[in-house]
């Protein structure tokens, strides 16, 4: 049996996975700490002790039969480490923004973005080193690591991050698969303050210690793994066969699974590595569930009314929501944009505009913006679904319509998913029925419309 942990921003899903199929999964929350000058963090004693406990609750048998583990970790997270470091800062910290904004104006912001296939963002650990050195914050001799290699070195002892992992701290060549000494330079920085680079697939021997700890096999190999989002698209990819996938969660991403590294210094795609074979590039958005997570505070009592009766609500007004328009940026935006400071708006609002309307106007928007991420990542043909906005069958209907193009849901899309296929093989697929949603031709002309 594999098991396969995905740390995400706002929780650890856990899942034992056998012959392709899941046989044991769970979820557990973790916290996120926000502060008013930008910095946004977790705990890492905290992340721990939900991994452990997530672990020692699979039931007692399936541990024991476990052979092997891997990690899938949220993009962009770093840990200046020292004695009682705990702090990791996790990819919506801005602290470097107004940092970043500077160095988008200088010549080597080009020239570091081809090589390393990172966007100029604030939320990059190039950005937040960058950042931490001008403010003389850590000791010269401060170590720098992500989520990953806190997590390896707990349970294989070892600091060792992954290339897909690594390509996304704006450090790494991306072609050479190193840590590029002109751009350490650059931060200040030199590769001795970094973690070993190794493939997605290196296997490590699990700690004895840990092992007892934990109840599970002493001969137990952990394979470090990748991050989330390239293995949510391989996932999708494995799973359906489709290369693009659209997956909205808090936030959301447009990917394409790819042989060739692709780059647009003027948008800022990103480009990421999964293994010797394939790259993933794709488009970010602040703005996902979290704007509909949003308007469910504000246009019901609950939560839970609100989505119960979302389907009720949107079926109350019309395509368009009767002329009323919502820009989604409420938090910002990434791709296009790359802009903390760009708000949202609710425009064109006159008296006979009804409730309806304006939570039709904000589902709308939060596609609309999607259906730009797709054409920036130059996606126009079927995509592969995933994430809970996609739990309800009208947001579904919806992203079809407005994108253009059929959609395909299964559950094989996830992260966990991503891991099996990358260590074991798309091979092991299994059976599995996938939901296909057909777009409507006619709306979709309306909303192309709309969209211009």
């Amino acid at each position: 049996m594999f098991l396969g942990i995905d740390i995400g921003t706002t929780a650890i899903k856990f899942a034992v996975i056998e012959n392709g199929l899941i046989k044991y999964q769970q979820t557990s929350p973790v916290t996120t700490y926000r502060e008013s000058n930008g910095s946004c963090y977790q705990r890492f004693h905290e992340l721990l002790a939900v991994l452990k406990v997530g672990i020692q609750s699979i039931p007692k048998d399936m541990r024991q039969q476990l052979e092997k583990m891997s990690f899938s970790v949220a993009m962009h997270s770093v840990c200046p480490w020292q004695v009682g470091a705990d702090k990791i800062f996790i990819w919506s910290d801005t602290q470097a923004e107004s940092c970043m904004e500077q160095f988008k104006q200088e010549a080597q912001a080009r020239v570091f973005y081809e090589r390393t296939g990172t966007p100029l963002h604030a939320m990059s650990p190039f950005a937040k080193i960058l950042y931490f050195h001008q403010q003389k914050m850590y000791r010269p001799t401060t170590m720098f690591y992500g989520l990953k290699e806190l997590v390896m070195h707990h349970f294989v002892g070892q600091f060792v991050l992954d290339y897909a992992t690594a390509s996304a701290t704006g450090l790494f060549h991306l072609t050479e698969r190193t840590w590029d000494e002109e751009i350490l330079q650059y931060v200040g920085i030199t590769t001795d303050q970094l973690a070993l680079t190794v493939d997605t697939t290196e296997e490590f021997a699990l700690l004895p210690e840990v092992a007892h700890e934990l109840m599970i096999p002493t001969d137990f190999q952990v394979v470090i793994g990748a991050s989330d989002g390239c293995l949510a698209a391989f996932a999708s990819y494995c799973a359906t066969g489709i290369p693009n996938s659209l997956t909205i969660g808090t936030s959301a991403s447009v990917r394409r699974v790819t042989k060739i590294p692709h780059f647009d210094p003027t948008k800022q795609n990103f480009c990421y590595y999964l293994n010797s074979e394939y790259y993933v590039t794709g488009a970010p958005s602040n703005n996902g569930g979290c704007v509909l997570e949003w308007a469910s505070q504000i246009y019901a009592d609950t939560p839970a009314e609100f989505f119960e009766r979302l389907p009720e609500t949107l079926a109350a007004s019309v395509i368009g929501a009767n002329g009323l328009r919502f820009a989604p940026y409420i938090n910002g935006e990434r791709a296009p944009l790359w802009q903390k400071e760009v708000s949202g708006a609710l425009t064109n609002i006159k008296i006979t505009h009804t409730k309806a309307d304006m939570v039709r106007s904000i589902v709308e928007g939060i596609l609309m913006n999607i259906r730009t991420l797709t054409r920036m990542v130059g996606v126009d043909e079927a995509l592969s679904l995933s994430g809970g906005f996609f739990k309800s069958e009208v947001l579904r209907q919806l992203t079809a319509d407005i994108l253009g193009t059929d959609c395909y849901l299964s559950d094989y899309n996830e992260p966990i998913m991503g891991l099996y296929y990358l260590i074991y093989g798309p091979s092991e697929r299994p059976t599995q029925t996938i939901e296909k949603v057909h777009y409507d031709e006619t709306v979709t002309d309306v909303y192309h419309q709309l969209f211009q």
